[in-house]
């Protein structure tokens, strides 16, 4: 059993779900602490939905403990909900109303009224940037903009834990980086937990990530924390110019060379991408393979490993 830390927010332990035969989620554990941006991962079918749906109290669970602010889901469950913002991956709005009149009624739904709810609504129009659409029919908005409106109504009730399921499904490139620097700024005064599929963003956007596989546990730390623990080797990047398949070959017969792949580019150039078992450098080996061979090289780099090398070796295997 978990003891009340004053320091967590979301403190889950040893939770089970299981429907019939199959099992979403098997004995998983881990916490939150207040103020953390959280990346929750996980591929398709992994059970990322399900464990958000029993924190949010829209499902019990099989088996476990959830505390949210030291309340237990189970005894109070009504106080919980007051405390936490919910936005889906599809966000529940309705598309013939303005985003006045929504928030309006969102505000109404959390029990704002005169004043109050003016008062509510006004501060979502200056946090989620909505000041120049509050007149706009939300059918008529952008992605972008309804995310925003997500948000909104997602936050309109001041809640501790914000959790946000895959908000940047859609977006361009613009609007991902407008709505990221919002829940940056969300995240200096809010618990977060983001759920996404945009690994890049949650590197960039978290301060800790989990990801689970199968219902299970199977990796939490930091973004440095996982690509530094992770098993996966490193990877080179080079552009040479010499015959394709002796370059494969070559750059193949290399100790700890996992793989080779050579694409061709114009005036006889090729990019070669060189993977390796280990963490050990080979970069003085591929260069000394360039030389001896007569090559001509352009350049040769070596990467880090990415948060999507983690995501990919411990989901995959």
């Amino acid at each position: 059993m978990s003891t009340t830390n004053n320091s967590i927010m979301l403190d889950v332990q040893n939770l089970s779900k299981h429907f019939g035969d199959v099992k979403a989620v098997t004995d998983l554990t881990f916490q939150i602490k207040k103020g953390e941006v959280f990346g929750f991962l996980g591929p398709n079918g992994a059970g990322k939905t399900t464990t958000m749906r029993i924190v949010t109290c829209f499902i019990p669970a099989t088996n476990g403990e959830i505390k949210i602010d030291g309340l237990d889901i189970l005894e109070h469950s009504l106080e919980i909900r007051k405390k936490i913002g919910y936005l889906p991956e599809n966000a529940p709005l309705y598309n013939d109303m303005q985003v006045n009149e929504y928030l309006a009624f969102v505000g109404g739904l959390r029990g704002f009224k005169g004043a109050a709810l003016t008062k509510a609504v006004d501060a979502m129009y200056q946090v989620c940037g909505l000041t120049k659409m509050t007149k706009r029919q939300i059918g008529k908005l952008s992605k972008g903009y309804r995310q925003r409106v997500g948000l909104a109504q997602a936050m309109i009730h001041n809640p501790e834990l914000l959790i946000l399921d895959e908000p940047m499904s859609g977006l361009d490139p613009n609007q991902i980086i407008e709505i990221r620097e919002l829940v940056k700024k969300i995240g200096e005064e809010k618990t977060v937990i983001y759920c996404s599929h945009i690994l890049s963003e949650v590197s960039a956007t978290c301060s800790r990530i989990l990801i689970i596989n199968n219902g299970k546990l199977v990796a939490t730390g930091t973004p440095d924390e996982l690509t530094a623990k992770s098993s996966a080797g490193n990877f080179y990047q080079l552009k040479v110019k010499g015959e394709a398949d002796a370059v494969k070959a070559r750059f193949s017969e290399i100790s700890d060379v996992k793989e080779a792949q050579i694409n061709e580019l114009s005036d006889s150039w090729l990019a070669a991408k060189i993977s390796t078992e280990s963490k050990s450098d080979i970069g003085e080996d591929l260069f000394r393979c360039v030389v001896n061979n007569g090559w001509t090289l352009a350049e040769l780099r070596r990467e880090e490993t990415s948060l999507e090398d983690v995501f990919t070796q411990l989901t995959r295997g």
